[in-house]
């Protein structure tokens, strides 16, 4: 792991640990190529979230049919000091994903002498900004951010050494993950924490098909805006000649799957291509780029077990469409 102190440039951080910036580019140009390469064509939905991609996505939570956000929230608002309670004094907080940092400052706040917060996200640029405002705001703890794909497991840095490890996973990103996948993660995670430790982590509940529908397929273009911006990355950083008038966004709720797709659609039969390699697509076809699987909260705490966490507290919403889980590894 390459470690560099960036207090003096950058705010009061303790330090920065990045295990991705030489391998980013060549990971996505390959995900890319064999993705599109692949019948049906994908590519991962962790690649969404460059810079411009990240800003997207704040604004998604914002949007009025965007329910995942605000609820999560508001039960972190109204249950924090349990959660604090939960998982105890002198917490390593290892937060996936930083965002825009709005939840784990509730849960700073309530827990007990806190012993560092270490923010973990794929994004450089989004991490080190959040990062710093969180290290202003909060002088008296360790903030030290890792760029790391933590989908692939990586070191937690020496700030978590002899404190309390616990993840911290908002927003329902589990879903993302193919039922097989979301299991050898949260095993990777009961392995990160070690026995004992714990997890706090959001999971979208199952629901009316209609509430789905409108999450993801907003009336201000938002979500669509954030799916095409993927093209837009592969354009600036492999040389891609994606026209973004002849793509166009797609959702759709698949019940049997219990899951949401996202997919950008070809307008017409075309080719594209891209890092010097030609891509040819027919009217309709489509790039799968997520899923996001919705549970229930008795079969989310199965498939936790499974990969070797028990259920301690679940906190919901009144209309029960999200759910907040603290999990402990065995």
């Amino acid at each position: 792991m390459t470690e560099s102190i960036l207090a003096d440039h950058l705010g009061p951080l303790d330090g920065f640990h990045d295990d991705r910036r030489h391998s980013e580019r060549s990971e996505f140009r390959e995900a890319v190529l064999s993705g599109l390469g692949q019948a049906p064509k994908a590519v991962s939905c962790k690649y969404f979230y460059d810079e411009e991609g990240s800003r997207l996505f704040e604004r998604i939570c914002e949007l009025p049919e965007y329910y995942p956000t605000r609820t999560e929230l508001g039960i972190l608002q109204a249950h924090a000091a349990d959660m604090a309670r939960a998982i105890g004094r002198d917490a390593a907080l290892v937060e996936f994903g930083s965002g825009a940092s709005v939840k784990v400052r509730i849960l700073l706040d309530a827990l007990v002498s806190p012993r560092a917060y270490i923010p973990v996200d794929i994004s450089r640029e989004h991490l080190l900004a959040s990062a710093s405002a969180l290290a202003a705001d909060y002088p008296a703890l360790p903030v030290v951010p890792v760029c790391a794909d933590y989908t692939a497991g990586f070191p937690l840095p020496e700030a978590a050494a002899g404190a309390a490890p616990v993840a911290f996973f908002p927003g329902s990103t589990i879903g993302n993950f193919d039922p097989g996948e979301a299991r050898a993660f949260l095993g990777r995670v009961a392995r990160l924490v070690g026995p004992g430790g714990g997890l706090l982590i959001g999971v979208d509940l199952k629901k009316d098909t209609a509430i789905l529908h409108a999450a993801y397929n907003d009336s201000a273009g938002v979500t669509a805006a954030f799916n095409l911006n993927l093209l837009k990355r592969v354009n600036r950083e492999l040389g891609g000649d994606f026209d973004l008038a002849r793509f166009e966004h797609r959702a759709v709720y698949d019940p049997g799957k219990g899951r949401i797709e996202m997919h950008i659609a070809s307008q017409e039969t075309q080719t594209v291509r891209v890092d010097g390699h030609r891509f040819a697509f027919a009217a309709g076809e489509t790039i799968h780029t997520e899923n996001s699987y919705k549970y229930d909260i008795a079969g989310f705490h199965a498939f936790a077990s499974e990969a070797g966490f028990e259920a301690r507290n679940v906190w919901t919403d009144p209309a029960h469409l999200f759910s907040v889980h603290y999990l402990v590894a065995r």
